[in-house]
């Protein structure tokens, strides 16, 4: 059977992705095989400014697009390159050029620099494909899906509504492989009956109707939110719902920080990514940056492409 093929957006060209592109590439290209989204002229001058010899045989989709890179520096050049690398493995998979697409981490900040609206891939794969794309981390032994995720803070309250978190919940039934999932409650011990707050007595009515339409229980909880990752916890769930980000990947970074990765669900296209940043503090600096969570994320791209739940 012959390997798929995996578009590779390169991400941020002032940060890590790019070397870990090329650091990684034997042991990618052992199964399947990896289309980057970047010219000739981009690649050769980070191997230069890496000292890395480019592996034979790496086959390139052309980004256009010339700037000089500057190590750990926010520009606009390289957000705008990072953002175009990005369209480019997406038309790719809507080809059908490719099988799926797998990306290294942006820089939100030169998206912004470069007149992008977008607050990132999850959004732009949201307004491109004018569907709820879900985003979901983790890996094997833990997965986390946002219910709100790039607001702030302050925001994420008016956002806990029964309809919303209920629509939610059944397409994130749709894309998952799971008998169980926690869904967290917003509220420090799950709103305590309505004395920390009403917004998990919504989440409570949300459970139970996703279920109800489900015809089964799969979705249990508000969990208290404190309590929801101890390790007993762990064994009877791995896949939680959070209400908000940090609430969802505090936890799951400080387990699982190395191996985890990023999913976009209910899409047309199969998308998964590291789930780390540009690391601007050792970009181009020899540090011989972790390729777990990429290679992780290009073998939960071929097994999501062939099932189409995960």
């Amino acid at each position: 059977m012959s390997k798929k093929v995996i578009a590779i957006s390169i991400g941020d060209l002032n940060g890590i992705g790019v070397e870990i592109a090329l650091r990684s590439h034997a042991q990618v290209s052992k199964i399947a095989n990896p289309l980057y989204c970047i010219s000739q002229q981009m690649l050769d001058q980070a191997c230069r400014k890496l000292n890395i010899k480019q592996p034979k045989e790496m086959k390139l989709a052309p980004v256009e697009g010339d700037f000089e890179i500057k190590p750990a520096h926010i520009s606009k050049h390289s957000g705008l390159y990072s953002y175009n690398s990005f369209l480019q493995a997406i038309q790719l998979c809507e080809s059908k050029r490719a099988d799926a697409l797998v990306t290294l981490p942006i820089h939100k900040e030169a998206w912004f620099k470069a007149g992008i609206d977008y607050k990132g891939h999850t959004d732009m794969l949201r307004a491109h494909f004018n569907q709820e794309a879900i985003m979901m981390l983790g890996c094997e032994k833990l997965y986390v899906a946002l219910f709100t995720e790039h607001i702030p803070l302050k925001s994420v309250a008016q956002k806990i509504k029964t309809k919303p978190i209920v629509h939610f919940l059944l397409e994130l039934s749709q894309s998952i492989k799971t008998d169980k999932v926690a869904v967290l409650g917003l509220n420090p011990h799950a709103g305590d009956g309505g004395v920390l707050g009403q917004e998990d007595k919504k989440i409570t009515k949300a459970i139970a109707q996703a279920n109800k339409h489900l015809k089964r229980e799969l979705f249990f909880g508000p969990m208290v939110p404190d309590t929801a990752f101890t390790k007993t916890m762990r064994k009877e769930y791995r896949h939680y719902v959070a209400m908000y980000h940090d609430q969802g990947l505090i936890p799951l970074k400080a387990l699982h920080f190395d191996e985890s990765i990023n999913i976009s669900l209910a899409l047309p296209v199969i998308r998964t990514s590291v789930d780390h940043g540009t690391a601007f503090d050792i970009s181009y600096k020899n540090r011989k940056p972790s390729q777990k969570s990429y290679i992780n994320a290009v073998k939960a791209a071929l097994i999501h492409s062939s099932e189409a739940v995960i």
